[in-house]
């Protein structure tokens, strides 16, 4: 009986939509295991095999913990919203939503079709209003809240409000924007305009101003990962730095909970690195310096106030408010030219690139330490968004400052006296490098700071600055606050209305407030946003509803907000929603939320790290300030899969020419190589007419072939169609099968590390399940498992392949597994096995990773529910204890024979056996053996 996996996938993935086999629902009696991949962005183009590797490693992990007895939550949906759809929407004028709904469908078979265990019972679309709701009810949730740092917790605006007319900012310690100071009577005094205005200062969802990537042709800003070299990822389009009016959120002020919840989780330590160096927790003091000849002062945050002696010159971020104050006339049009040049290179270029540029201010700041002037300078190596966006530059202990100061022709001030300052002496980490005899000993300096460690230096100088009031002690983090609007169409709506310029939010009973239909997905005339295109988007406060824009009076109708939440919006929670994606009550209930708890294995790529893994984790914090998440941080474990990379072929065409030779005879002529489509080569040989019919210009080639067949080159390159290199997993599913290609995309190598596609191994794998499929079927179609006592080397065979897989799936080393299946089935087959309970437990263990096959099999074996109900089988290390073990038998150390051994034989029975070995005779040819060496195990060595 032949394997037809074609009608096996298909009747499968039929009877478990029929069965409702994954569907999953809060069980008390088992217990729970939240696997999750991330969110998905279906994408026109569908997916290819790169993409599901992620989805299959996760989907084997969360069957076999069902094997294992677990109730298994693996749910799967679409982050939908996004700019790609809108771009479209613009080129085509069909609506994002229509397009995002065919995406969803393509996305949806595919996935399908390969076989996962998803329960798409709970399905979410961060599109549908019944899913936004909850993310724009958690934005309100937000801006009425403020952080209490003592607390180190969300709490009500109405508290902070409370506290203000009691006491005004005395003995309060939130987070904030910026440092405030009034009375309660001040407080009190001001209007209600002025109140909302100041409340903003602490809301954790707040307007602020803040740098921008700002694109003008797609018209919105765009976050870092959308900007590269200066220009959109989408389109292309130039990226200029500008400064906007945004809605942003207050991540900042969970910095050090981000912190210390990392220590909680089982993440790699390099994931984990990378996420505390984003935060960048740093202990220092912040000082006041003074503009020369002005009543101008500002401030620097430094880790190394024991430097200032060092300062040589000061340096302005760009977009530093201080640039137009201290940019003297002369300095005027220089300067101007400067931040033109800046405003096109985004915060990721400027922290990457390490080239030098800058201008100077024209002003001299003082030094309050030894009252000396030094320049102010302006470069873009200085963010306005960290510190305080001023530094004081101290070239002798700063790798950046050093190479400013060296470009400029800047004084190098060494902290130590007799310090030779060359380009020889300076080390990145330590700064110069003294060769003087005082090295280390005598600080060049006027506080008392000899023989002090630096540790203590900078003690005593944060003491010193106290004590002289020249500034204060401070933690400072690296960590940014979230840009949270965008000018796009295809977004969640803001639930957000304006009174005299001010936001207040719409009634919490009312949500969702819908996106609007709109007649142009671009800005508008005027550069407002495209919802100003809407015709009926103002809120009516009385009638609690949207109504036409004609009927605004600002007394009880508003105009709405005309900016959409960013695309992390809808993905920073929805592990959550999946937990009760159906209540229309709450954004999940305390009794799934007390159940499902977090995830525990999370699967997704490294790309994510930076952006959708800090803004997940602070909305989960927010969240359990609230009561609403039971716990803090929301993914247990991280696994990052690696990318799947194209294997690309080329023909060589000769120069001038429609004539194409072969890869083993290119180098007998000038050719030029091309890439061909990987779907016209099988196993690096051409499909000489499928490449004909590929593209006109080929219709009439001529080929110079080896042995008759075309070979290609090939070369391992990023799977991207304009390589020719992207493989349809629908094309390999139609050839091989689900379970094919489930396997392989295991079989390539380990999770986590990035392996290019190579289809010629594929036939291998195909070839191993056939041979599986006949441990169970002959060519006559009679069924060969049946009842008896298994031998021991059947129990051997099984048992030790049950282990190596447990281990395998709990280390995430697929890839030998599958090994291990294909010598398992090698060893059963030479045994001719036909015992039903060893193949049934092949087939449980199997279940993971080819789950149709195994279905088929299991029912086949006679059982009545599906294999995912079966229990995962426990070795016994009694069956894998070896009865006997082979010994290399080495003279001076070169092997040369092979001898076998009862497993308990000592070494005095092994010496004597070998001894007497006639092949051993020949090489001791007479020779009185000097010692006689057994590694246990393993070899014995027989020194001469």
């Amino acid at each position: 009986m032949e394997y037809n996996f074609r009608e096996i996938e298909k009747k499968w993935q039929q009877k478990w939509v029929e069965n409702r086999t994954y569907k999953v629902t809060e069980d008390e009696s088992k217990q729970k295991f939240y696997v999750l991949n991330m969110f998905p962005y279906p994408s026109g183009a569908g997916l290819h095999v790169g993409h599901p590797l992620g989805y299959i490693a996760s989907d084997i992990y969360a069957r076999y913990k069902r094997l294992q007895g677990f109730n298994v939550l693996n749910p799967m949906g679409y982050d939908a919203y996004g700019l790609p759809a809108e771009q479209y929407a613009i080129q085509t004028g069909q609506h994002p939503a229509i397009t995002t709904a065919a995406n969803i469908n393509r996305y949806r078979e595919q996935l399908d079709k390969i076989g996962f265990c998803f329960d798409w019972d709970r399905e979410i679309r961060t599109c549908e209003p019944g899913y936004y709701h909850w993310t724009q009810w958690a934005f309100q949730k937000m801006f009425n809240s403020y952080y209490d740092n003592d607390k180190q917790q969300a709490r009500s605006v109405a508290e902070l409000v409370a506290a203000f007319e009691q006491q005004g900012t005395e003995g309060l310690n939130v987070a904030c924007s910026e440092e405030l100071s009034f009375t309660a009577d001040e407080w009190k005094a001001k209007t209600e305009k002025e109140q909302q205005e100041t409340l903003m200062n602490y809301r954790i969802a707040y307007l602020g101003e803040t740098m921008v990537n700002w694109c003008p042709q797609l018209g919105t800003v765009l976050a870092n990962d959308e900007v590269v070299d200066g220009v959109s990822v989408r389109g292309g389009y130039p990226v200029v730095q500008k400064k906007m009016r945004q809605w942003c959120l207050r991540v900042s002020a969970y910095a050090q909970r981000l912190l210390d919840g990392l220590d909680t989780i089982n993440w790699t330590e390099s994931l984990k690195e990378t996420q505390r160096n984003w935060i960048g927790r740093s202990e220092g003091t912040e000082v006041r310096f003074k503009v020369k000849d002005s009543d101008l002062e500002f401030t620097i945050f430094t880790t190394r106030a024991d430097t200032m002696f060092g300062v040589t010159f000061m340096v302005l971020a760009p977009e530093s408010e201080l640039v137009p104050l201290l940019t003297t006339e002369s300095q005027k049009a220089e300067v101007e030219a400067y931040l033109d040049r800046t405003k096109k290179r985004t915060e990721r270029e400027r922290i990457s690139d390490r080239r030098v540029t800058g201008v100077f201010s024209g002003s001299y700041a003082v030094n309050p330490f030894t009252g000396e002037a030094v320049p102010v300078w302006i470069s873009d190596y200085v963010l306005a968004g960290y510190g305080t966006g001023a530094i004081m530059a101290v070239p002798a202990h700063d790798s950046r400052d050093y190479a400013f100061a060296k470009h400029f022709n800047l004084p190098i001030i060494p902290l130590i006296e007799g310090c030779d300052v060359s380009e020889e002496s300076f080390d990145a980490k330590e700064g110069i490098v003294c060769n003087s005899p005082k090295a280390g000993v005598t600080p060049y300096c006027d506080l008392n700071l000899n023989g002090l460690t630096v540790k203590e230096a900078i003690a005593a100088t944060k003491t010193y600055v106290k004590a002289h009031n020249l500034g204060r002690v401070k933690v400072n983090y690296r960590l940014r606050d979230a840009i949270f609007s965008r000018q796009r169409y295809w977004g969640e709506p803001f639930p957000v209305y304006y009174k005299g310029g001010m936001p207040y939010m719409i009634d919490e009973s009312k949500l969702p407030l819908e996106l609007p239909e709109v007649d142009k997905f671009l800005p508008t005339e005027t550069g407002e946003p495209p919802l100003g295109h809407a015709t009926k988007w103002a809120w009516d406060v009385e009638k609690g509803e949207v109504v036409e824009n004609a009927k605004i009076d600002n007394v009880t109708v508003f105009p709405l907000e005309l900016n959409t939440m960013p695309g992390f919006a809808g993905s920073s929670a929805y592990y959550l929603r999946y937990m009760d994606p159906h209540n229309n009550e709450a954004l999940v209930s305390e009794k799934a939320d007390r159940y499902w708890q977090s995830v525990d294995l999370y699967v997704g790529g490294t790309e994510h790290a930076t952006g959708h893994l800090i803004y997940s984790r602070f909305w989960n914090k927010f969240l359990h300030d609230l009561g609403v998440s039971i716990t803090e941080e929301p993914f247990q474990k991280l696994i990052n899969q690696g990318m799947i990379q194209g294997r690309s072929n080329f023909v060589y065409r000769i120069k001038d020419t429609n004539t194409f030779v072969s890869f083993g005879l290119k180098g007998e002529y000038d050719v030029t190589p091309i890439h061909v489509d990987v779907n016209i080569v099988s196993n690096d040989v051409l499909d000489v007419e499928a490449f004909k019919n590929w593209r006109p210009e080929y219709n009439n080639a001529e080929f110079i072939l080896e042995d008759g067949k075309y070979i290609c080159g090939w070369a391992v390159e990023k799977m991207s169609k304009s390589m020719y290199n992207v493989v349809n997993p629908d094309m390999i599913v139609e050839k091989y099968g689900a379970d094919t290609l489930r396997m392989y995309e295991m079989f390539l190598g380990p999770v986590e590390q990035s392996k290019p596609w190579d289809t010629n191994g594929i036939d291998g794998v195909h070839r191993f399940l056939k041979k599986l499929w006949n441990l169970f079927y002959d060519r006559q179609d009679n069924f060969l498992p049946a009842e008896g006592e298994a031998t021991k080397e059947e129990l051997k065979a099984i048992h030790k392949l049950i282990k190596k897989v447990t281990g395998d799936i709990e280390a995430f080393s697929y890839n030998t597994s599958v090994s291990a299946f294909m010598i398992c089935v090698n060893e059963l087959t030479s045994l001719k096995c036909r015992n039903k309970a060893v193949l049934s437990n092949l087939i449980v263990v199997l279940a993971p990773f080819a789950p149709h096959l195994a279905e088929e099999l299991w029912e086949a074996l006679g059982n009545a529910t599906s294999v995912c109900d079966a229990h995962w089988p426990a070795y016994d290390e009694a069956y894998l204890k070896e009865d006997t073990v082979k010994y290399t038998i080495s003279f001076n150390g070169k092997a040369r024979f092979v001898m076998e051994f009862p497993a308990d034989a000592d070494n005095d029975t092994i010496q004597s056996a070998v001894m007497s070995e006639e092949q051993s005779q020949k090489w001791i040819a007479g020779k009185t053996p000097k010692k006689v060496i057994i590694v246990p195990k393993k070899i014995v060595n027989i020194v001469l």
